[in-house]
Parts: C-alpha cells; sequence; structure tokens
C-alpha cells in the first residue's frame, strides 16, 4: 500500500472520495427511483379464458403497451367465478404496477350485487382509466327462421321456453343482456353459461343454442356462418352498418353499461407509476390502427381519466342496483 495513503493529505483525500462514492451510491438511486419504472416484465391479468372479447381487448392493447414502456408485457388468462378469481388475483398483488387487470364491469357494478366476491370492489383497486366500451351483437344460428328482432320476439312467444342463449358466464353481459331482453318482452328463454365467450360461438356453430348477445358474434356474421339481428348498444357497430341497434328496431331496452373494460392496478400503487400508465395508456387509445383493431373485436376505444372512470362505475352500481332487481337476479 502506498505510503501517501497515511499521509495527512493523502488520507483526506481518500476520505473525501470514499465519502463522495458513498453519497453517490445511495442519492443516485433515490433520485432515480420514479423514473426507474418500469424495470422488468408487467403481469396484464385478464380475468377471462383466451379467444373472447377480453382476451382479444387484452392483447391488441398489451402489444401496443409494450412499446410505449419499452418491456415486455405477458398476459396471463385467469378465468374462474365470471371474473372473480383473477380480479381477487391482481388484489393481492404488490402495489408496484408490475401486477395490471383487465377490469370489467361485471367484477366491479355486477358480481358484488348476487354474491359475495374475495376483493373489495370500492378500495382494493385503483383504476387508471377505461379502455373501451362494448359493441355486443344478438347473433342468431342461420337456420333460425328470423331476420330481425320483431321476427325473433314474436318466435319466442309462440314456442315459450323452447330457445336458448349462451354467454361467458353467470352475471356477464352476454347473459344481463339476454335478461333484459326477456323481462322487457316477457319473453321465456333459456340461459346456458359457458367459461367464456369463445365457447359460446362454438355451441352455436354445434346447434347446442339457437342466439347469444356478443361482440365475439361479429367473426360469424361476418363470414356469414350466423346472421346478426342488431347491434347491442345505442350505436351501430363500424364493422356492421346495416345492422340497426334495438332501438333502432323499434325496441326500448335497457342497455348493459357500455363503459365495460378499463385499467385497474392494486391500492397503493404510487402516483408516479399510475401517471405513467395513464399517459401511455390515453395514447394508445388514441392512435387510429388501435381503434380499427378495436372496432375489428367488436369493442370501440374509450379514454377517461381513473377518477372518470371511477365515478361511471359508481354510477353503473347504481343502475345495475335496480336492475338486478328488477329481474331477480339480487335481492339486496
Amino acid at each position: 500500500m502506498s505510503s501517501s495513503f497515511f499521509s495527512p493529505t493523502g488520507l483526506l483525500r481518500t476520505l473525501l472520495v470514499s465519502g463522495l462514492a458513498a453519497v453517490s451510491s445511495f442519492s443516485v438511486p433515490a433520485a432515480s427511483a420514479a423514473d426507474a419504472y418500469p424495470s422488468r416484465e408487467v403481469t396484464f391479468v385478464v380475468p377471462y379464458p383466451p379467444g373472447g372479447n377480453s382476451d382479444n381487448l387484452a392483447r391488441v392493447f398489451a402489444d401496443r403497451l409494450r412499446v410505449k414502456l419499452g418491456v415486455p408485457v405477458v398476459i396471463e388468462n385467469r378465468p374462474g367465478g365470471t371474473t372473480s378469481l383473477g380480479t381477487s388475483m391482481v388484489g393481492r398483488a404488490k402495489p408496484d404496477g408490475y401486477t395490471l387487470l383487465l377490469a370489467t364491469s361485471t367484477a366491479f357494478t355486477v358480481l358484488p350485487y348476487i354474491r359475495d366476491v374475495p376483493y373489495d370492489p370500492v378500495k382494493g383497486f385503483e383504476f387508471v382509466g377505461s379502455l373501451a366500451g362494448y359493441l355486443p351483437i344478438m347473433t342468431v344460428r342461420n337456420d333460425l327462421p328470423v331476420s330481425n328482432l320483431k321476427e325473433f320476439v314474436e318466435l319466442a312467444r309462440k314456442e315459450p321456453g323452447t330457445l336458448t342463449y349462451g354467454s361467458a358466464g353467470i352475471a356477464s353481459g352476454g347473459h344481463l343482456a339476454g335478461e333484459i331482453l326477456e323481462n322487457a318482452q316477457k319473453l321465456d328463454l333459456l340461459h346456458v353459461p359457458f367459461k367464456g365467450s369463445a365457447d359460446t360461438m362454438t355451441a352455436l356453430m354445434g346447434n347446442h343454442i339457437d342466439f347469444f348477445i356478443d361482440g365475439v358474434g361479429l367473426e360469424l356474421v361476418k363470414s356469414g356462418k350466423a346472421k346478426a339481428l342488431v347491434t347491442y348498444a345505442s350505436v351501430r357497430h363500424p364493422e356492421l352498418p346495416d345492422v340497426p341497434t334495438p332501438q333502432e328496431a323499434g325496441f326500448d331496452l335497457a342497455l348493459p353499461f357500455e363503459g365495460f373494460w378499463g385499467l385497474a392496478v392494486p391500492a397503493g400503487t404510487p402516483d408516479d407509476v399510475m401517471n405513467k400508465l395513464a399517459k401511455a395508456t390515453e395514447e394508445i387509445l388514441a392512435e387510429p390502427q388501435t381503434q380499427e383493431r378495436f372496432h375489428r373485436i367488436s369493442v370501440s376505444a374509450s379514454w377517461k381519466d381513473g377518477d372518470a372512470y371511477a365515478k361511471d362505475l359508481e354510477k353503473s352500481r347504481a343502475y345495475y342496483s335496480e336492475l338486478l332487481k328488477t329481474i331477480k337476479m339480487s335481492d339486496n
């Protein structure tokens, strides 16, 4: 070891250098901590199985989010309990921005009125913002002898208890849409719940059900494998401009909450992380190519910030609280 280390000057110089290095080692990470996110893979939990509207939307969004964040964004399908399994998984995750949830109206505004859920729908999550609205299509078998909603209602009244419809599960959007139609028109329809939207397509093609009300009908209708009676929304489907809405078809029906999907994270996620996710999401939804890809899977890009989306969910909860009583799905 050099003798200069033991000299007063050398010792002072060594202490100064060591001190600066120590300060640097602590101060740099602290100063850059807010800018470090994301530094590794992000998991995007979809509470539905692959192949349906929710999964398709998530994959389009994740593909663009990966580019915006500069890290892999991996889809993890966690179906079960009509969204409650995947939703509760994210609710228990570490609030660091590395576990995201495809939030659905079903999970936050419908299920809590029907049964106990293993998560807190009000205080357990933070909302980054809305992602998309729903454009479900009332899709029937080609050999069903109806060509519009009026003829369908007449057939259902003529043959009560015989027409069957599938959905992605109890309390899913497709199920509620069917219940609304049945209640409003005093029909007797048979509901057949499946694990996801993709299963309803298989069932329709196999003549196991007569119809469903779901965005996945677009694929079947455009290929000529099934018929569309109405787009079950307040606006026509951009990909099916000749298919009317229920109101245009002469039916004043209540419609399921159209701000169906959002992006959520566990409560307690840092503000800087929330802001980065919100900025990326807003930019992605503004992209024409994203909007076009969404239309092709029967959803409509719709950005609202986290506060506005949370308020929409509150309004939706109030709406479903009354609707579920009306259709006898809830006593609360």
